[in-house]
């Protein structure tokens, strides 16, 4: 019996491009494949009344056009600095004026030298008044003769209307008047009389009777307040007007006609505005 040729047995046919599909499928099986990306983070919203607004990044200027280049050196420049130097500027304003003032009232000074008016109360005469009567109703009419002095050698005073003269007896004003008005030239005295009156006066019945004491006695203090609204002349130019105000204390020995002054004490100011 014919020996049966054995033949070798054949693998079933190998081709290289499927290994290589082969290998890649292993591949893309054991590298993990990258996941997706995420969604970006939402934007957040501006809050309500604000406006966004969006500029092309080409249009994005790191320093700024020419010609906003002195603006943003100005608004660039630290806020105190400029309230300091405001501040110095104030500063120095105000001392300057004080020391122009003060240079214009030395000079006023030494070319006028200018003095205070004096005033004085030279005597007063008094209706005569009926206190044994017992109503305590009083008619005063008072006369005073006052001196106004302005020694100034180069100062003028113009007295304005608008004056007043007033008589008192403690509290009780018993009666009044107004100043003549009139100009006063420099270095001058000037006298004049003032007439003041009152009308039914009521007097309570402890004033009453102190009055009726004090006239008994020969003392009674009286006091007369006198404001006067003067303008002062300096050459050709007159000021604003200033009010004098002229406090007298007098003691009288009686309250006639005849009365005369024992002691006066009068003190007088000035109110420049």
């Amino acid at each position: 019996m014919a020996a049966e040729r054995v033949h070798p047995h054949h693998s079933p046919s190998h081709h290289p491009r499927e290994d290589h599909d082969q290998d890649q499928d292993q591949d893309q099986l054991s590298t993990p494949r990258p996941s997706p990306p995420s969604p970006e983070k939402p934007i957040p919203q501006p809050p309500a009344g604000t406006y966004v607004i969006q500029i092309p990044k080409d249009q994005i200027y790191r320093l700024p056009p020419p010609e906003n280049a002195d603006r943003l050196k100005r608004l660039s420049r630290p806020k105190s600095s400029r309230t300091c130097r405001c501040c110095r500027f104030f500063c120095f304003t105000l001392l300057t004026l004080i020391l122009l003032l003060a240079i214009a009232s030395g000079i006023f000074y030494l070319v006028f030298r200018p003095e205070s008016p004096h005033y004085s109360i030279n005597s007063i005469s008094i209706k005569p008044l009926n206190l044994s009567s017992s109503s305590s109703r009083i008619s005063p009419q008072f006369n005073i003769s006052v001196t106004a002095n302005n020694p100034n050698n180069h100062i003028g005073i113009y007295y304005e209307k608008d004056s007043s003269v007033e008589a008192y007896y403690q509290d009780v004003i018993l009666c009044d008047g107004v100043l003549p008005w009139f100009y006063q030239p420099k270095n001058n005295v000037t006298v004049f009389n003032v007439d003041l009156k009152g009308s039914a006066i009521q007097l309570t019945s402890s004033v009453h009777k102190q009055l009726v004491a004090a006239e008994k006695s020969g003392t009674v203090a009286l006091k007369v307040n006198l404001r006067a609204p003067v303008k002062i002349k300096v050459g050709s130019v007159k000021t604003w007007t200033i009010k004098v105000k002229i406090n007298c204390d007098l003691t009288v020995d009686k309250l006639t006609s005849q009365s005369k002054i024992l002691s006066k004490d009068c003190d007088y100011g000035v109110e420049l505005w």
